[in-house]
């Protein structure tokens, strides 16, 4: 095991690793950088009289780092650390904290093009079902998770089971990032810089997710037969399968999963406030 210090901490903050793990792996980790980012500015607005810790701040005092998984053997996936956060009175903030950065959830609206537009009648949200070991599931319904490419198409496990099974491909120009709409940005440097994004676990987890919406509407018969045939595919022990369910019920189908959630209340909020368009392409 080795020691570092933190760069650019006041006080000095060390940062204990792990026998595997090397400063540069976690200097470079985009989710170490971005939260580590994040909580020192955080910490910093405590400097603002009219903050409620500005009588007795609180700061970073040390990270251990306590376990690491690697992907592929190689790129650095995970990390569970433990944060040493404390004021002058020894009064501590709880600091376990397992780091795995931000994702993406899509909302993929399809309707029927024989429905007037700007309907919301017989729209239909397409849902993975898969596996989620961690949630001791071998079939839990989720809004597709997966990230962005540098040209901002979603891609991912879920984004090429749907581009197989329907032949739907999500193009960057037709997403619509629904946090960043609802969310707004920090007025101040006195303001926390948090990302625009939902924060499924904050008590013990740093992970964000951007919610994406993509409407479609496709002829009314092509969606019967995808219907039929995403039902179809569980039969044959595919992993990672797709269904439909109707708008108006996602939120009782998928209500299991954070993103399912986040996703309809922010469809029907953003809707509320004519921020969103009912309009699929």
């Amino acid at each position: 095991m080795s020691t570092f210090k933190l760069p650019y901490s006041e006080p000095e903050v060390p940062v204990n690793l792990t026998c595997d793990l090397t400063q540069e792996q976690l200097l470079c980790f985009p989710a170490f950088k971005n939260w580590i980012g994040t909580l020192q500015h955080s910490l910093a607005t405590q400097a603002n009289q009219s903050h409620t810790f500005h009588s007795s701040s609180y700061k970073l005092r040390k990270i251990d780092i306590q376990s690491v998984d690697f992907f592929g053997g190689k790129r650095l996936g995970f990390v569970k650390l433990q944060a040493e956060v404390s004021n002058g009175h020894g009064e501590k903030l709880p600091g376990s904290v397992f780091l795995r950065g931000g994702s993406v959830g899509m909302m993929l609206i399809l309707q029927p093009d024989d429905v007037p537009v700007n309907s919301e009648d017989d729209k239909q949200v397409i849902l993975t079902l898969q596996p989620r070991i961690p949630a001791g599931s071998l079939s839990l319904a989720e809004l597709p998770a997966g990230m962005l490419d540098d040209l901002g198409t979603f891609t991912g496990a879920a984004a090429k089971e749907i581009a197989e099974e329907t032949g739907l491909e999500v193009p960057a120009s037709d997403l619509v990032n629904m946090t960043e709409r609802a969310i707004p940005t920090g007025s101040s440097e006195d303001d926390e810089q948090l990302q625009r994004a939902v924060y499924p676990s904050p008590g013990g987890c740093d992970e964000f997710i951007s919610i994406f919406l993509w409407q479609k509407r496709v002829p009314r018969s092509q969606l019967k037969d995808w219907q039929g045939k995403l039902t179809g595919l569980r039969e044959h022990g595919e992993k990672i399968t797709l269904m439909l369910c109707p708008l108006n019920q996602v939120w009782k189908h998928g209500g299991r999963d954070g993103k399912v959630l986040a996703g309809w209340a922010l469809y029907q909020g953003l809707r509320q406030e004519g921020k969103l368009s009912s309009q699929a392409s």
